[in-house]
């Protein structure tokens, strides 16, 4: 049996949807359909004691649990000596287990897999997992703990909303960031500069919130994505240094918004960017005015015929951070190293949102890791090397 098809109209009505948090109903779409399909694909149904999946040629993925009353789930790695490398949409949906196992060949976790569990109490992310579909684990009353991968996991709308862990990470930052990917933002107030380590930012991050005045997303970040500050009331300015592409609704309804600045290397705005928006703007595009006309963007849109335009090539960007520069105070000395055996010993007080007025931030977590496989004792180790003239094997 064949799949069926999901068309780009359904895949933007949920893009839509989401930011409201409509759970959208079983009824409209397969629970079996995968988040990142694409086109049609052949793939046939299978079932074991406990789970229905789809088969294809060389993996599996689960689509549904035949049961929602259980106390643990534990996925296997493998089903008819093929890979289980995604979780299906809605597939443990309103499911009672208290713990949950996820394999380690698991790469994707769709949309509203594991939504409204509400006994779910710790989440363990398999170091395989690169991606987790919007609302995937939205309305989880008991998750107080996940353990992430220590790596960049791409997240969606509201992935983690309403659990007691996405709210004790906002007690600490509301910037909430996890490996260089910032899930939440929709508690910031004020004025909100994203660092220079998040090189990702889920949809919707920032959506409906009518506290943020200003933003600055940092150029390590291209793809600003779909309903970034989906009816973000009060905000007034954004500069997107690197955006390449400006995503659906990303200012939608954002109708105070009059200064906007957008990097040269600008490809693609979404016909719907700027859907809803009322404001008038100055747009200032940091390239040349023949640039921003080979950008492909909608003819007719309202907002960007209403803005004045100011085409600035001169402007380029200062250096992200300096490599080594734990405490990000200038410089690179011994007070580097100790800040980072700290924050390795005591996380709690010297890491990232830790008590301590000394602790580690996003920026100097990035400018520490000096070979981009995370904050360790190797890098304490190499920052003493290059203070002894040794260099960096």
């Amino acid at each position: 049996m064949k799949n069926k098809k999901i068309s780009l109209s359904i895949a933007a009505f949920i893009t839509a949807f989401s930011i409201s948090g409509v759970v959208i109903p079983n009824s409209f779409i397969s629970p079996a359909a995968p988040i990142i399909a694409a086109a049609d694909s052949d793939y046939t149904y299978g079932s074991t004691d406990m789970f229905n999946y789809q088969k294809y040629s060389d993996h599996i993925v689960i689509s549904s649990c035949k049961s929602t009353d259980m106390s643990s789930v534990e996925i296997p790695d493998k089903i008819e000596n093929l890979p289980v490398t995604e979780i299906g949409m809605y597939a443990f949906q309103l499911n009672s287990a208290k713990s949950l196992k996820l394999p380690d060949t698991l790469t994707v976790i769709n949309s509203y897999a594991f939504g409204m569990c509400k006994n779910l109490t710790t989440l363990t992310i398999p170091d395989s997992v690169v991606k987790i579909g919007m609302h995937a684990f939205e309305e989880c009353p008991a998750l107080e703990t996940i353990n992430f991968p220590d790596h960049l996991v791409e997240t969606g709308d509201y992935t983690f909303d309403n659990t007691p862990w996405l709210n004790a990470q906002r007690k600490k930052d509301p910037l909430v960031i996890v490996n260089g990917a910032l899930i939440d933002g929709r508690t910031c107030k004020g004025d909100v500069v994203v660092p220079s380590s998040v090189k990702y930012i889920a949809s919707g991050a920032f959506a409906k919130n009518a506290e943020i005045t200003s933003a600055v997303i940092p150029a390590s970040v291209s793809t600003i994505p779909d309903n970034l500050f989906w009816y973000c009331s009060s905000l007034t300015s954004a500069e997107l240094k690197g955006a390449e592409t400006l995503g659906f609704g990303v200012f939608g309804a954002c109708n105070k918004l009059t200064d906007l600045k957008i990097s040269g290397k600008l490809k693609k705005i979404d016909g719907y960017t700027f859907t809803d928006n009322t404001a008038a703007a100055t747009i200032t595009f940091y390239g040349s005015e023949a640039a921003w006309k080979s950008v492909e963007k909608p003819e007719n849109d309202a907002f960007l015929q209403r803005a004045k335009y100011i085409f600035d090539e001169s402007h380029t960007e200062p250096s992200e951070g300096l490599r080594g520069d734990a405490n990000c105070d200038g410089q690179v000395d011994m007070s580097d190293v100790v800040l980072i055996m700290q924050a390795l010993a005591n996380p709690n007080k010297y890491g990232l949102g830790g008590t301590a007025e000394s602790h580690i931030t996003e920026q100097g977590k990035a400018n520490g890791d000096m070979n981009g496989d995370g904050l360790t004792v190797g890098d304490a180790q190499a920052i003493q090397k290059v203070l002894l003239g040794l260099g960096i094997e």
